[in-house]
């Protein structure tokens, strides 16, 4: 408070000495040398006009010193009371003219209602997050849920509805060859004909949480700013409610494995990309060492999104052992007060590998057990693809590798929550790389 007051004291000093040396100019000026009263009158008058302007304008220059300092002080207010890991280092600034769209890709869900519902709910700008659904399938009802928000959504229609040839042993495969063709036309319209910079890939059977777009908003200076970075994802796939720390929601990790499920890309992702897109199984390929070339995604300790969309072209496959189960984060983080600077390749290499690796060894059977709780945060150490896959089916986690790569891992770490404690999944800390061959 003092130093607002302060500005204010300077501000009314600077108006009173401005208007005293004015007083004594007029007041010290020669009489007019002319004889007539007439010109004397005229210039009387000029001479308070010209005071009268020239206090006005004192006036509201004494007005806009007010404001500033005003501005001044709420802005230090508020930045003292913001929530930073490191307050000695400022959060990244956002283009704040960069529009973010929201793709949401349907096909034959008339449930995309509860999808776009959420949507509607939780976003903060129709400006900055324009909606564009594009449909493929050609389903009547569906087409008709879209249609029925009006202008609130751009829809657009895949135009290519027919069958792809496929080999003979794929038959059974035929809609994972059309999801692929639809991404590649939706992201192409995306970023060819609508020219956006960026844009975040949500499915029909979503749903999004309170947050969603305030992590996405957040996230984005880091993929921008990263080329070690190459999505932000909202999905945690070992995100079921036990496994992860609830008091924790504002907490972001990098991670190898490309998650999906709500994802972040950018235009110079696609220039990438596009040229060889897959026919099929897009979000596979999307795993492959040749098209992550070493970078990460980012992703959240608890999950901004969930599926509800148990029927589909996966037959329901991990729905109901994992994917019911995956905790929506139900509490508002203000991710664009927070630093999230920890996230970037270097730093997060320095802290969050010492974390791992200083945290004490355990067996598994320890674990299980739940004994040597005093220890708090551990670690299970794994030596190759048999011991993490039985280490993960007995501990809970999704125990599949994608050329080598394990769930939500980075470096091979899987980071979750197993009885109320943090464990860490691990290889040796002299983890050379993945091993494709591992699946």
């Amino acid at each position: 408070m003092l130093k607002k007051n302060s500005w204010l004291l300077w501000g009314a000093a600077l108006f009173i000495a401005w208007n005293c040396l004015l007083l004594l100019f007029l007041w010290s000026r020669p009489p007019s040398s002319s004889s007539s009263s007439s010109s004397l009158t005229a210039q009387v008058i000029r001479l308070a006009q010209d005071a009268e302007t020239e206090l006005e304008r004192q006036k509201e220059l004494l007005h806009q010193i007010y404001l500033y300092s005003g501005a001044l002080w709420g802005r230090r207010r508020n930045r003292g009371a913001r929530i930073t890991p490191k307050p000695s280092s400022p959060p990244p600034q956002i283009d704040v003219d960069l529009v973010l769209p929201v793709l949401v890709l349907a096909c034959d869900r008339s449930t995309v209602r509860r999808c776009l519902d959420k949507i509607f709910l939780y976003r903060p700008s129709a400006q900055r997050f324009p909606v564009i659904v594009s449909q493929d399938c050609g389903h009547a009802e569906t087409a008709r849920v879209i249609a029925s928000y009006g202008d609130a959504v751009v829809h657009i229609r895949q135009p290519d509805l027919g069958d792809i040839p496929v080999p003979a042993e794929h038959r059974k495969f035929q809609g994972y060859y059309k999801i692929a063709r639809h991404y590649r036309w939706a992201l192409g319209q995306i970023f060819r004909s609508f020219r956006y910079r960026a844009v975040i890939v949500v499915e029909d059977d979503l749903e999004i949480a309170p947050d969603f777009f305030e992590y996405f908003q957040a996230a984005l200076p880091l993929l921008l700013a990263d080329r070690s970075l190459w999505c932000v994802s909202a999905w945690n796939d070992n995100g079921k409610e036990q496994m992860v720390d609830v008091s924790q929601a504002e907490l972001l990790y990098r991670t190898d494995f490309f998650p999906g499920l709500g994802w972040l890309l950018l235009a110079e992702l696609w220039d990438e990309l596009e040229p060889k897109w897959p026919r099929a199984f897009w979000d596979d390929w999307m795993r492959q060492p040749e098209q992550r070339r070493d970078r990460s995604c980012i992703r959240p300790e608890i999950s901004r999104t969930m599926t509800f969309g148990r029927k589909g072209v996966s037959h329901g496959q991990f729905f109901d052992q994992y994917l019911k189960f995956i905790k929506l984060n139900d509490r508002f983080v203000p991710f664009t007060q927070l630093n999230l600077s920890y996230l970037k390749k270097e730093e997060y290499e320095r802290s969050f590998l010492s974390k791992v690796y200083a945290a004490p060894e355990v067996k598994v059977e320890e674990l299980q057990g739940n004994r040597r709780r005093e220890l708090g945060t551990v670690r299970l150490q794994y030596s190759g693809r048999d011991s993490f896959k039985a280490f993960a089916k007995a501990l809970g986690l999704m125990d599949d590798l994608k050329s080598g790569v394990p769930r939500a891992g980075y470096r091979g770490i899987v980071s979750f929550v197993y009885r109320g404690r943090r464990v860490y999944l691990a290889p040796p800390a002299d983890w050379t790389g993945y091993d494709p061959s591992w699946s």
